[in-house]
């Protein structure tokens, strides 16, 4: 009986903790550049007196990330970009961190500051400004060029060169904002990546997210059967104890 509850109550845990990732997976099916979330588990002893070696416990470990790409998709926008193979682009993050990021719909705010979801894109300076109502060119290895507004084709300047990076596989890690971020230094800061003068991108194009609408949807039903059929082994358990409760009342 106590094994049947334990198996129950962590599994019931793993599944809710499960459902939680599929959730976030699905709603970001449509968003540009998103990495789907991995969630897996590991079974780790039940310490206690009385308790047998046998008895386990479910953890859910720290979600992993998908790193496959997703589908590119011409849409013709000049501030449309979309990453080329293992390459991300750098963007300022809002606790004033380099952060790297796969979200290529760029945006220019009041004051020409390019901006990735509302976070500066950074250059090989710093943040990156554009000059107002230009017209903007962005190159296949992120330099960015401008024509001023009223002006001639043969005014053409370069302004910036987007900061591309090209991790190592499985180097980097998504913080709490959705970006990601480089392995941790010997002062437990994350690293400042180098920039890659070999990293590519489309231009006029957005990498999709590389979640599978179907497969999530799958999980997400599986995930529901087993979190039920684990409400059920709970349910007996309970109703176990108490008959086992009433009978020792009775001999008593």
């Amino acid at each position: 009986m106590d094994r049947m509850l334990y198996t129950a109550m962590s599994g019931a845990k793993h599944t809710m903790d499960q459902q939680a990732v599929i959730s976030n997976n699905l709603s970001n099916v449509s968003t540009a550049g998103f990495r789907a979330q991995l969630q897996a588990a590991r079974s780790v002893p039940v310490e206690g007196a009385g308790l047998l070696d046998t008895r386990v416990s479910a953890v859910t470990t720290t979600p992993g990330t998908d790193f496959s790409q997703g589908p590119i998709e011409r849409t013709g926008r000049m501030l449309d970009i979309a990453m080329q193979d293992d390459a991300w682009m750098a963007v300022l993050a809002d606790d004033g961190t380099e952060a790297y990021t796969r979200r290529g719909d760029l945006q220019l705010d009041s004051d020409g500051v390019l901006l990735s979801v509302g976070r500066p894109v950074m250059g090989e300076g710093g943040p990156i400004a554009l000059p107002q109502g230009a017209e903007v060119f962005i190159g296949a290895d992120g330099t960015i060029s401008a024509i001023p507004q009223g002006e001639g084709p043969e005014a053409l300047v370069d302004v910036g060169r987007i900061k591309l990076v090209t991790p190592e596989a499985q180097a980097l890690t998504r913080g709490e904002d959705g970006l990601f971020r480089g392995p941790l230094n010997e002062e437990g800061f994350a690293a400042v990546l180098p920039g890659d003068e070999g990293a590519r991108i489309v231009s006029g194009a957005l990498e999709g997210s590389n979640v599978s609408a179907v497969d999530a949807m799958v999980s997400m039903i599986d995930a529901s059967r087993r979190y039920d059929m684990q409400m059920k082994m709970l349910s007996t358990a309970d109703e176990n104890a108490q008959r086992a409760n009433s009978i020792l009342s009775i001999q008593g």
